[in-house]
């Protein structure tokens, strides 16, 4: 699946692996909140960039005390309408002070683009057959931001006085 880093195509090199495969040694690797759990003793011994997925149910309360352990944090859309995703990273950016790559996965619309990276994420995973270069020109759509947000865009928006007309 193509993969969008800091504004360009990035070589994932992160390996998912799922509950029950052998973790590879040395490599990047990705598992399950469930396996984390389950594993998580034997995940912190491994020679290599460890990272989690969560899944829309599984906010980051759950993995908090281990963020240190991680050095990235897979954050699913399931689906165009659960966007607790993007709750989720700005939650990681702010509360938790998570300074690691946040990767969104899964139902990564074009459309969601440029919040998704305000929220904090600073990869996206994108499904195959989605225009990788539309994609990265959505990033841009937005010139303005009105609030402040995770990315530390200024929001250096002048509100016109209506009062005065």
């Amino acid at each position: 699946m193509p993969l969008i880093k800091d504004g360009a195509v990035a070589e994932d090199s992160w390996t998912t692996v799922g509950e029950d495969d052998p973790i590879p040694g040395g490599k990047a690797v990705i598992v399950g909140l469930t396996r984390w759990k389950d594993s998580a003793d034997d995940l912190s011994g491994h020679n290599g960039p460890l990272g989690v997925r969560l899944k829309s149910d599984e906010p980051p309360e759950l993995i908090a005390k281990d963020l240190g352990r991680f050095d990235l944090i897979a954050l699913e859309f399931p689906n165009f309408n659960d966007g607790r995703a993007f709750s989720y990273a700005r939650l990681l950016r702010e509360r938790y002070r998570f300074t690691g790559e946040i990767r969104a996965v899964g139902d990564v619309l074009q459309d969601q683009l440029f919040f998704m990276r305000r929220c904090g994420f600073d990869s996206l995973e994108l499904k195959e057959g989605r225009n990788v270069d539309t994609a990265i020109d959505a990033l841009g759509d937005f010139t303005v931001a009105y609030q402040p947000a995770s990315d530390e865009k200024d929001a250096p928006v002048k509100v016109r006085d209506w009062a005065s007309n």
